[in-house]
């Protein structure tokens, strides 16, 4: 197992210097700091709605900091399941702090303090998915690294101008980890909570890339942006409901997508046993008519 997570990051380190080399470089736009909503609606606060609709994330991250040490209330067995789950809540509760600051005068120098702490929950939840689906070893281990190349994409794109690094960090996550929920035996139950946050946080984005839309849709009440913050924080809302619910998976053997084509099969069962039933009560009716 050890040598096959080696090759896996080797593989995984080439693709990316491949990806480097073969692919443009990827400037922030400056326009990205223009959000549709710049409203001062109380106490002079610039981007009023888009800097306290931050809030949830300091509520669920400080809720889901509690609840990993009180009690040990979410049952996390494993010593890399606390670190990955302690750094991915931090970096929840951190996100109300960096995106508020941003908000209050966006620019690319405090928009370094947004991103950071989304990193290192992105990253955090990589490693958490590889010590529940892969190893153990290999997920604990990954955690500082993973984190560390989160804020080295972060520390690139400022120095060099490039997001491609930063982008890789954000969206590869966005990719592997509702497919591994699905194509991968879980060690818990409730795997599909993992969907629903995946789910939220595409939402999210597609939110954002329609800021302006939203904006008019809603007749100037509130933004795309703005309902984008509230979206993304359902993210640590299921996790959290997740991590509440969940216990052992007793078939290990099992995946997501199993158990789809189990209730996709049923229900076509069913679904043909009442057919043939009305089919027959039918003919029988019919019968006593003639």
């Amino acid at each position: 197992m050890e040598r096959k997570a080696k090759y896996g990051w080797a593989a995984a380190v080439v693709c990316f210097l491949v990806l480097m080399v073969v692919t443009p470089a990827i400037p922030q736009s400056q326009e990205y700091h223009q959000f549709a909503d710049q409203r001062r609606l109380f106490l002079g606060i610039p981007n009023t709605l888009n800097v306290i609709s931050n809030f949830p994330f300091l509520v669920v991250g400080i809720i889901g900091l509690i609840l990993c040490y009180h009690g040990n209330y979410f049952i996390l067995s494993l010593e890399g399941e606390i670190w990955g789950w302690t750094c991915f809540f931090l970096g929840v509760a951190a996100v109300a702090f960096g995106s508020s600051y941003y908000h209050l005068d966006p620019d690319d120098a405090t928009l370094v303090w947004d991103r950071l702490p989304m990193t290192i929950a992105f990253t955090s939840i990589v490693a958490i998915f590889i010590i529940e689906r892969v190893n153990e070893t290999t997920g604990t281990t990954s955690i500082l690294p993973l984190v560390a190349a989160g804020a080295v994409s972060i520390l690139y794109w400022r120095l060099f101008d490039d997001l491609r690094p930063y982008a890789v960090v954000q969206f590869v996550p966005c990719i592997a980890i509702p497919a591994m929920a699905i194509l991968m035996p879980p060690a818990y139950t409730h795997s599909s909570y993992w969907l629903w946050a995946a789910g939220f946080y595409l939402l999210a984005k597609v939110l954002e890339a329609e800021d302006v839309v939203v904006y008019r849709w809603t007749g100037h009440v509130i933004s795309g942006h703005t309902l984008k913050h509230l979206s993304a924080a359902m993210v640590p809302v299921f996790l959290t409901l997740m991590l509440a619910k969940r216990s052992v998976e007793p078939d290990r053997t099992t995946t997501l997508l199993d158990k789809w084509r189990l209730s996709w099969v049923r229900v076509s069962e069913r679904g043909f046993f009442k057919a043939e039933r009305l089919d027959c009560e039918y003919a029988v009716v019919s019968g006593r008519e003639g």
